[in-house]
């Protein structure tokens, strides 16, 4: 039988929704990174194996369970929707007050540390890489999953779209997805992930508490995507 540690991050993340929780606070990539075996994601982040374990079975047996990503069973419109609604939407909202903050920090503490310049500059490009990302799932992607699945339940035959097999836009998105990771990682490396230098600002101190924020919903926004909506769209169009 196989061991949890021989399970892949992603299976373990689907599965049970509680080890998110773990995941994010060890630092451990269960969204693009998903596919590595748990002993392999340990190791990669440079964290005892056997306290990871330890940690992902007190989590579950206090069943701190985050509602938002038990999504294995319900339906894909619904999770379509959710994505739109809670992820896109908070990007939408966040981005801008994290410009300003941006701009803000820069001004006054740009000089002494010029890190928050590249910074800067590196969440322009994702912010920018996110804004031509979304409407294409919104307005495409989406929408053609949920026709799918109501041809499925309908038992209809669903016309081929323009781009053929659904395979073709979701290895899109995720390729995407990998480059707005990668931003990510380097903005948290310049950021000494997310800490505050001594003598910050609140200011300074509100920039990195909302980076981090913006990084722990994109992963979630990225898992439910990655791990669990494009798998189950894979399987409708197979089935069909």
């Amino acid at each position: 039988m196989e061991t949890l540690a021989e399970k892949t991050v992603r299976e373990i993340a689907v599965k049970d929704p509680s080890s998110v929780r773990v995941f994010e606070s060890l630092g451990i990539d269960y969204c693009c990174g998903g596919k590595r075996r748990l002993s392999d994601a340990c190791t990669h982040a440079n964290i005892d194996l056997t306290y990871t374990l330890n940690q992902l079975r007190s989590a579950k047996q206090k069943e701190q369970i985050l509602p938002a990503d038990d999504w294995s069973e319900k339906p894909l419109s619904k999770l379509a929707a959710f994505i739109v609604d809670a992820h896109h939407e908070f990007v939408r909202r966040e981005t801008p007050r994290i410009e300003g903050l941006f701009a803000k920090v820069l001004a006054r503490h740009g000089q002494a540390h010029p890190e928050i310049a590249r910074a800067q500059e590196l969440f322009a490009a994702l912010s920018q890489e996110l804004t031509n990302h979304m409407p294409k799932e919104e307005r495409i992607l989406f929408p053609y999953i949920e026709r799918m699945e109501q041809a499925a339940a309908s038992g209809a035959t669903l016309p081929k779209p323009f781009f053929e097999t659904v395979q073709r836009p979701i290895a899109t998105m995720m390729a995407e997805h990998d480059d707005a990771g990668a931003l990510l990682g380097q903005i948290r490396l310049l950021a000494n992930n997310f800490t505050p230098p001594d003598g910050a600002c609140p200011t300074f101190m509100a920039l990195y508490r909302a980076l981090e924020d913006f990084e722990r919903d994109l992963h979630r926004h990225v898992h439910l995507e990655n791990n669990i909506l494009f798998p189950r769209a894979l399987e409708l169009e197979n089935a069909a």
